[in-house]
């Protein structure tokens, strides 16, 4: 039996379960950005904060979230960040506010390079038949048979539409959902506001970087993320095609 869930802005919440997923959050962008001599109107930890309170409340109105997963990458910077590590403890205490903290689960991404006191990160998190990881590295325990579905986020995914003529474009963050080794895969697209993601390209040359094979992702169907709900815009591949 597959489990049931819904796709609600850039998260997926599983109603049975009330397990909220977040994929990458990376904050501290801002800051990196700022590093780099870019300067931006923006507060990124606010404005984070911001998005997912209004997820949550919509959520709420007809469902418990009972437990909140962050699918790794929470933090931007590779090294320490002194003030990164403060954006992140703000961002969990924020989330405190509606789980209390042994259900605030940190998945270990590629970024985690620190610890946080009062707080654990694990390298995936199972509950019943559902695996939440970050998608960068494998492990045996999240491809186990009793495992039917496995939500990661890791890989930013977003497409970009054009119009009919090629001259307009836009870039959309997404979902893909789709199957490899009989399980059913969703990949999360990533929470940080500044940058849409990645985009899929069906003739891309580059390495795998994810648990799932760049050329597998072309049968995923995509669901796009609109201001007002989620659109499915079918097979990845068929998007824009000629």
């Amino acid at each position: 039996m597959k489990a049931k869930y819904k796709l609600i802005s850039k998260t997926i919440f599983f109603p049975e379960k009330g397990i909220l997923a977040v994929g990458d959050l990376h904050l501290g962008y801002d800051r990196f950005l700022q590093e780099q001599g870019i300067i931006i109107p923006f507060n990124q930890l606010e404005q984070s904060k911001k998005d997912l309170e209004k997820t949550i409340k919509e959520i709420s109105k007809k469902n418990k979230i009972k437990r909140i997963i962050l699918l790794g990458d929470v933090k931007h910077f590779f090294g320490f960040q002194k003030q990164e590590l403060f954006d992140v403890r703000d961002f969990l205490e924020f989330l405190e506010r509606f789980v209390d903290r042994e259900n605030i689960i940190l998945i270990k991404g590629n970024h985690e390079k620190f610890s946080i006191s009062g707080y654990e990160f694990q390298d995936y998190f199972i509950d019943g038949e559902i695996a939440f990881v970050h998608g960068n590295k494998n492990f045996p325990e999240i491809f186990d048979k009793r495992i039917k579905t496995i939500v990661m986020g890791h890989m930013h995914p977003a497409i970009l539409l054009k119009d009919k003529n090629k001259i307009k474009k836009e870039k959309f963050k997404c979902f893909l959902v789709g199957d490899y080794k009989k399980k059913k895969i969703i990949v999360v697209p990533s929470f940080f506001p500044f940058i849409e993601g990645t985009e899929y390209y069906d003739k891309f040359l580059g390495e795998d970087f994810s648990i799932i094979p760049f050329k597998k992702l072309g049968n995923f169907e995509c669901f796009i993320i609109g201001k007002e709900k989620i659109y499915n815009f079918g097979k990845l591949k068929d998007i824009n095609k000629e």
